[in-house]
């Protein structure tokens, strides 16, 4: 009945969507992956054996790929980005449409020193992509971290997994054991893929640098806290890719026969303990591809080496008769002074075009290198706007001014921006396909081309929407999108803060803008009106005041001001005061942005996307990252608006709560569904991440790259050495008060009737035993997804976690009177009296959850929660090297750096008394 429901609204509900989501270049071509992009990041100093180890590593990746996927996919052809920082060499060749911020692979040093761990950032569930595989370049360049990570190309291959096909790590240092029951008897097992691994639980006390083993003791139903599993290096596992890749013998992923479905790791949690082989049979690689009868990939891996030169671009701007409505020819004006003036970066070329019935050239392509020639293309800003819509024309005439200045348009940019619809599009679409350059497209207003897009879309360029507006607020936070994709960070504007309010005669707006201690350099503040100059004052954190006479304002542009800070703007909070004296209501905006403050420290950033996810009801899903460097930045307030012409705003808060649409509790990832969609059209959205003078709380990437504590060869343990404690704990820093904005946009085709929605899936079921009375507890979903509050909900149980999984209607149902949803993100907790369930030692049951709407739209299956008491056999005593009845263990320790937790949400608990007694001097062995 559930899935029935779930199989029959997947039809209704199915849309189409173009999104600004990152999107990779690789393609399948008869088995083989085709343009890889791997990019080096600016900061890298140069060393030609960071290129030379990562093409050995995807030469071996491609063998070891080949054989893991049963001779079926290898990597054909890969393109290697060189930073302009590095020497110009023959060999390179120029960029085309690829960018260091749209690379399938990145290699940059950590921030804050926080490790080499390779990881694949994933902001979706199962089966969807990953946004990109990093790298650093201490893990190419030190052969001795293959101790600890295990053979580069195998690594990659782990990773490539993550990113191509949508798995998860099969193994979870946060809960490194299980209480299992495959018998009639529950013991603690290792969490692994498959069951059967073999290898030794060992708890290291350690004073300063040394450290002594013993065996684990148990702590309740588990062992210990800082007990790790050391693996026998020989196994006689074949399997697998996501859990013991380093192990010479595994050259599978586990499969439906050999998965364990058991174990507490997010391959489980996410995937709904499908194996990772399931998933990758029912990706589209998979359906589009067949075996390839040979014992080793039909062709060596191809690479290209590509270097970035300075940035070129061409404004394409419409100047058709539509452009007089709206306000929208001084709005784009005052959009492209702010990016002309502060967001183009220093040293790029940049050109201006405008086209109506024809194209016209206003600026040829020129090199900006001081502030004069930045006011010199601001004065070619077009003022009049007559005629028809040339699109193609405006695009032609853009390519030229490229090409005449560079003799080549490959590796250059055209920010296209028109209002106006075109029938003659397609005439060009094969011309820009060939140019090797990026489109980025603006539709402004309502009636913009339907076509536009396809210009982004071909050439990898950013697809942008700005409503109409009285004030050029919604334009502007569009130009500020579009800065380099090259990584280099210290010359990057970053958008601060961008507001708009409809002011009362002689009413106020007083906005207040954070700089923090990561920006301030190249800082502005620009502020707007619809009819007549209000009265306005800034003040600085130190009570200095900077009136209307401070501001510079155009002539041409008289509705505008602005304001740029010499040196380094103070940390602190902004304050602006606004008062309208105008006779009448009008509209008011304010803008800030700003450059990092120093070169070698990375600003707090936000990334904004927002697409449709590949799960039950594909709904639309809206991310914000929030990161300072690559390190997540936690308990931000994080609030998304989206807009379409004609419609109210949408806001959103966005959580990181490993609720509802939000993958991971705690990764920075900030997401929520959006649920709200009014028809056709497009759509803008705007997020601005901030948090108030608390200490920023900075963390590690939770789906990282196992680092090996260790390992167990010919009953000898060789531990590698441990990690500093700083990476395995949230780094806190003084920042002072942050604020940050990003935009995207999204276009939708739903067809005649607006989505319904059922309640979204609970994802963070648990379940723990407390005197014997069943405790669970789960974030409350909402009756459209993860909005509102459901009417009900369904809770069912059973002894055998797969019945429950593919039978839940079957499964016994649980009381729940009195049970009345809260609204959604909130915490849920319901106690099960004892006399429903025999509670006894080896108690082992699961437990899952559906939520219902007043409608009767049932979620799908949550996830499944085991309640476990279990009283251990034995305790144990600390191992005394020479004295034990297992192996004779010599612990060896070798010297390598740092270590790795990763983090997951599926946590399976019990308090139960355990009388302790002395047991054998051994380290148990596990099996």
């Amino acid at each position: 009945q559930v899935m029935g429901m779930i199989r029959s609204l997947m039809v209704l509900l199915s849309f189409q969507l173009l999104h600004v989501e990152k999107v990779s270049m690789v393609w399948l071509n008869e088995n083989g992956y085709e343009d890889l992009v791997v990019a080096i990041n600016p900061q890298v100093p140069e060393d030609a054996n960071i290129i030379l180890n990562t093409m050995n590593m995807i030469k071996n990746a491609s063998n070891y790929l080949f054989e893991t996927t049963k001779h079926r996919f290898f990597f054909k052809s890969v393109k290697i980005i060189i930073p302009k920082t590095w020497k110009k060499n023959t060999k390179y060749s120029r960029l085309k449409t690829e960018s260091y911020d749209k690379a399938d692979v990145i290699i940059a040093d950590p921030y804050m020193k926080h490790g080499d761990d390779p990881y694949t950032l994933q902001y979706g569930g199962c089966k969807e992509k990953g946004q990109y595989i990093h790298f650093t370049p201490n893990f190419l360049l030190n052969d001795n971290l293959t101790n600890v990570y295990g053979e580069k190309g195998r690594v990659f291959v782990h990773e490539w997994a993550h990113f191509r096909w949508g798995v998860f790590d099969e193994y979870n240092s946060n809960v490194p054991f299980y209480v299992s029951r495959n018998s009639e008897d529950a013991s603690v097992k290792v969490t692994s893929c498959a069951a059967g691994v073999t290898g030794t639980a060992v708890f290291q006390d350690c004073s300063g640098d040394k450290c002594e083993p013993r065996t684990c003791r148990y702590d309740g139903q588990l062992y210990e806290k800082g007990c790790i599993f050391i693996p026998d290096i020989r196994q006689n596992l074949s399997y697998s890719v996501m859990y013991l890749q380093y192990i010479p013998s595994v050259v599978e992923f586990c499969d439906k026969n050999t998965h364990n479905s058991e174990a507490p790791n997010m391959q489980n949690k996410i995937c709904n303990h499908k194996s990772t082989w399931e998933v990758i049979m029912e990706s589209d690689d998979f359906r589009n591809s067949a075996v390839v009868n040979a014992s080793a990939p039909p062709s060596e891996t191809i690479f290209r080496l590509l270097q970035t030169h300075d940035r070129a671009l061409v404004l394409v701007l419409d100047v058709s008769g539509s452009m007089r409505m709206h306000d929208r020819l001084r709005n784009l004006r005052s959009a492209a002074e702010d990016f002309l003036l502060h967001i183009i970066e220093i040293d790029s070329w940049v050109g201006i075009v405008t086209f109506a019935s024809d194209a016209s050239e206003k600026a040829p392509l020129q090199q900006i290198t001081n502030d004069a020639s930045r006011q010199k293309l601001v004065q070619c800003l077009p003022r009049i706007a007559s005629g028809q819509t040339n699109i193609c024309a405006g695009i032609r005439k853009g390519f030229k001014l490229i090409a005449d200045k560079m003799n080549t348009t490959y590796g250059s940019e055209i920010v296209l921006l028109t209002d106006g619809e075109d029938p003659g599009i397609a005439a060009c679409l094969d011309f820009v396909k060939q140019s090797g350059a990026k489109i980025h497209t603006i539709a402004l207003g309502p009636w913009a081309a339907k076509e536009l897009e396809e210009f982004s879309i071909l050439t990898g360029g950013l697809q942008l929407y700005a409503v109409d507006r009285a004030v050029p607020v919604k334009l502007i936070e569009t130009f500020s999108a579009i800065t380099s994709g090259n990584g280099d960070i210290s010359e990057k504007n970053i958008q601060l803060e961008s507001k708009e309010l409809v002011v009362q005669h002689s009413g106020w707006m007083n906005t207040t803008v954070p700089v923090d201690k990561t920006v301030g350099n190249h800082t502005f503040f620009s502020i707007a009106w619809s009819h007549s100059q209000p009265f306005f004052l800034l003040r600085d954190p130190r009570g200095k005041e900077y009136g209307s006479s401070d501001f510079t304002m155009n002539n041409s542009n008289p509705n505008t001001a602005r304001l740029s800070i010499s040196g380094t703007a103070e940390v602190g909070d902004w304050q602006f005061c606004i008062k309208n004296v105008h006779t009448a209501t009008q509209a008011i905006s304010v803008a800030a942005a700003s450059r990092p403050a120093y070169s070698d420290v990375p600003p707090v950033s936000i990334a904004a996307h927002i697409n449709r996810a590949n799960r039950a009801f594909n709904p639309v899903v809206v991310y914000a990252e929030v990161s300072q460097g690559f390190l997540p930045v936690l308990g931000a307030t994080v609030i998304a608006t989206i807009e379409k012409d004609g419609a109210a705003a949408v806001t959103l808060e966005l959580l990181d709560n490993g609720a509802g649409a939000d993958l991971m509790k705690n990764d920075g990832i900030y997401s929520r569904y959006f649920t709200s969609l009014q028809g056709t059209g497009r759509y803008s959205l705007k997020v601005n991440a901030h948090g108030r003078n608390t200490t920023t709380r900075l963390s590690l990437k939770q789906n990282r790259a196992w680092y090996i504590p260790g390992y167990k060869e010919n009953g000898k343990i060789y531990m590698n050495a441990r990690r500093p404690k700083l990476v395995d704990k949230e780094i806190r820093v003084k920042l002072g008060s942050f604020s940050r904005i990003s935009t995207s946009s999204l276009v939708v085709n739903t067809g005649d009737s607006a989505p319904i929605y059922p309640p979204c899936k609970v994802t963070d079921l648990h379940a723990r035993i407390e005197n014997k009375t069943i405790v669970l507890s789960w974030t409350a979903p909402g009756g459209d997804l993860d909005n509102g509050k459901a009417d009900h909900y369904i809770i069912k149980s059973s002894e055998n976690l797969l019945d429950l999984r593919n039978h839940f209607d079957r499964a016994t149902s649980v009381n729940l009177s009195n049970l009345i949803p809260k609204e959604a993100g909130r915490e849920e907790s319901f106690k099960i009296k004892p006399e429903n369930f025999i509670i006894e030692n080896n108690t082992i049951i699961y437990f899952a959850i559906c939520a219902v709407d007043d409608t009767n739209l049932i979620s799908e299956v949550s996830n499944i929660a085991q309640a476990t008491w279990f009283i251990p056999p034995k305790a144990s005593v600390p191992f005394h090297d020479g004295n034990n009845d297992g192996a004779n263990s010599t612990v060896i320790v070798a010297i390598v750096a740092l270590c790795v937790a990763v983090v997951c949400t599926i946590v399976s608990s019990t308090l139960c008394v355990l009388q302790k007694r002395k047991g054998r001097l051994d380290i148990e062995t596990m099996q």
